[in-house]
């Protein structure tokens, strides 16, 4: 019997795991390393137990910490949730010789699907079909590049071990492909232990399609539909959903059943996911989807299958653990309606997404009504730490049809909101809205292909209502700053606490400055009695505004809006419709400092640790060059010239970890 169990994870999945696990009436235990020791899952356990150092290596990997954690606990069972040993076959043998019931697959199917080329062999043998491509062992350079011919361009360089689109390269043409495949080796290397890599066809318009599959002990299988994952970035998904658009219902059948078959094939038990990729190019058809790989897992995007089934994945996986038999056959499980799952990321869409880090000063999420569910392992005041994902959190909306739920997502992103670290929501929210989304044609190049839209230019000043927001929130935080000081005094009725530029016999007036995106703007400021006259760039307005608890109510010109605010110092934070707008306070000191800045120096974007550098002082450089490759929460990013010029200094070494805003490489001045 599973009465006490162990979540070997963190972060949402962990809080999500003992929700269930609760509700079942399971005690559960969690881990946590040493940038945890506050967090949500830790508070919600019923025990919690330290394993580690905040590096993931050093803890959540360490097999030995966690299944000592677990008998200090007294715990029955480990739940690996997602990532980190959700996969790893050494994690379930570990916990069978410590008498541990490993909730997931045994470890033999996990080996069976732990090399995507091995894999493909087993699905071609079990007559499941398969992406054309090279899936041996010969990785020779030049070998390989062979077979890329062979194949035709375009194609994809695929890690063996991997997954979440690390160790993946598209390769346009051959003169390419050696530099892509030994960039995808080393990705693939840092982030697996396993450079081995295969080839596989590149398709014009694929769509990712995964199938939902459950097994139990007693040889009974069934699959939960599918959910449609083309909306991709750089080969990791950011937007899922269930049923599939455009799907036909023979297709849907034949998909299932070749889920089904492969998860037999390999004597499959619990949770997992068998995806397929589609050639979409002549609509959806079921002679036309081929395997990929199958997660011997959870996955990220499991509620989107809740949400259309009614049913509790982490519930059915316990059960089964427990030797129970699958609590459907495959005629009962029910279609209900459609489900949407966005992943509200810590990163900046208009810096490259590059991963944010920080304190989350200000963090409102949508009620959870109206079809809304979300599934979160942080809370306002959190720390987004370098060492693990930065997901923030997941919002999973559900309507009866595609276009409710869709409508339902767009309201949801909209009340996000999130001050700190840079975050997502915006853009998912363009995504939702665009035309193209909202007909269902959608596919893996469907973000690169708009991504103009998507990620507009930001080098240019906020609009004159964020302008009004801030200079309104300003106003009011600094009366909020003289009310308390006003109270703490010996004379609360001082003249000097007050703020609303009052003058004898004159209108009082002040010029705020501010800089937004590279831009900066100058706002007069007329103190009237009858409220507040701003002199923006676009014009006159009267405003007036109240800030409370991070909302900001305010009336612009006769118009009534709200918003979400965060003062933080100099830096004011202005949420509203999903976007979060950053604009710094200055004064004419802090404007001549701006100026004299470091101009084009190579600036670490996040912290990091530099896997190679590629200049050296003297080196002369061409706009676009790379110039170092820095590695951050599991990525590699490329640092390049930002201009034409020459290298003066380079201030660090590969190896070297660097933290965010570090000058890595200077240029000469010119004279």
């Amino acid at each position: 019997m599973l009465d006490s169990l162990l979540i070997a994870n963190r972060g949402e999945i962990a809080c999500r795991v003992i929700r269930t696990a609760r509700a079942m009436g399971i005690r559960t235990v969690a881990v946590y390393s040493d940038a945890d020791a506050g967090a949500m899952h830790v508070a919600m356990a019923d025990e919690a137990v330290h394993i580690g150092p905040s590096p993931a290596a050093e803890s959540y990997l360490n097999i030995a910490a966690i299944l000592t954690a677990a008998k200090r606990a007294g715990a029955s069972a480990i739940h690996p949730g997602y990532g980190f040993l959700s996969e790893n076959p050494l994690f379930a043998e570990a916990c069978a010789e410590a008498g541990i019931i490993f909730v997931g697959p045994p470890a033999s199917a996990m080996r069976a699907m732990g090399a995507k080329d091995a894999a493909k062999r087993l699905m071609e043998q079990a007559n499941v079909p398969v992406v054309p491509g090279y899936h041996g062992d010969n990785q020779d350079t030049d070998f390989l590049a062979a077979q890329a011919e062979k194949i035709g361009f375009p194609v994809l360089i695929k890690a063996v071990a991997g997954g979440g689109g690390r160790g993946m390269r598209r390769v346009d043409n051959a003169g390419e492909f050696a530099a892509a495949l030994a960039s995808a080796m080393r990705e693939s290397k840092a982030a697996f232990g396993d450079d081995k890599v295969l080839i596989e066809r590149y398709m014009a318009k694929p769509r990712h399609i995964e199938i939902q599959v459950f097994a139990d002990n007693h040889g009974n299988a069934v699959h939960l539909y599918e959910r449609d994952c083309s909306i991709q970035r750089r080969h990791q998904k950011v937007i899922e959903e269930a049923p599939a658009p455009g799907m036909p219902r023979a297709m849907r059948d034949k998909m299932g059943a070749a889920a089904v078959q492969a998860a037999k094939a390999i004597g499959y038990r619990g949770a997992g996911t068998v995806e397929f990729i589609a050639d979409a190019s002549n609509g959806l058809r079921e002679d036309s989807f081929y395997f990929i790989e199958m997660n011997t897992r959870l996955q990220v995007e499991h509620p989107v299958t809740e949400m259309i089934t009614g049913q509790d994945l982490v519930e059915w996986q316990l059960r089964v653990a427990m030797g129970e038999t699958l609590p459907l056959v495959q005629s009962k499980i029910p279609l209900d309606g459609h489900a949407f799952e966005v992943r509200l990321y810590a990163e900046n869409p208009a810096t490259g997404f590059l991963p944010s880090t920080g304190k989350l000063r200000h963090l409102r999420l949508p009620a959870c009504e109206n079809g809304v569910r979300i599934d979160t392992g942080v809370r306002e005041g959190d720390e987004v730490s370098i060492f693990y994902d930065p997901m923030i959190a997941k919002l999973i909306v559900h309507g009866a049809d595609r276009t409710q739920a869709r409508k339902r997502l767009c309201a949801a992103l909209e009340a996000v909101q999130i001050a700190g670290p840079a975050g997502n929501a915006g853009f998912l929210r363009a995504i939702a809205g665009h035309p193209a989304f909202a007909d269902g044609d959608v596919d893996t190049g469907f973000i690169e292909r708009h991504l103009a839209l998507l990620v507009p230019a930001t080098d240019s000043l906020v609009d004159d209502t964020v302008l009004s927001l801030v200079c309104l929130a300003v106003l009011a935080s600094r009366a909020q700053a003289a009310c308390r000081a006003a109270a703490g005094s010996d004379d609360p009725f001082s003249p000097w606490y007050r703020t609303d530029g009052w003058r004898a016999n004159a209108v009082g007036r002040e010029t705020l400055r501010f800089m937004s995106n590279g831009a900066h703007a100058a706002v007069m400021v007329e103190h009237a009695p009858g409220g507040t006259l701003l002199h923006l760039p676009g014009g006159e307005m009267q405003a007036k505004g109240v800030l409370a608890d991070g909302q900001l109510t305010a009336e612009l010109g006769g118009r009534k809006i709200s918003a979400g605010v965060n003062v933080d110092g100099l830096r004011i934070t202005v949420m509203r419709a999903g976007h979060a707008h950053v604009v710094d306070v200055h004064d004419p000191v802090h404007d001549a400092e701006l100026d004299e800045g470091v101009g084009g120096d190579i600036i670490a974007p996040m912290p990091g640790k530099l896997i190679s550098v590629h200049v050296k002082a003297g080196d002369k450089v061409g706009k676009g060059d790379p110039l170092a490759v820095l590695e951050a929460m599991k990525m590699e990013n490329t640092l390049t010239a930002p201009a034409d010029g020459t290298v003066a200094e380079v201030n660090y070494a590969a190896g070297d970890q660097v933290d965010e805003g570090a000058i890595v490489i200077c240029f000469t001045r010119p004279e």
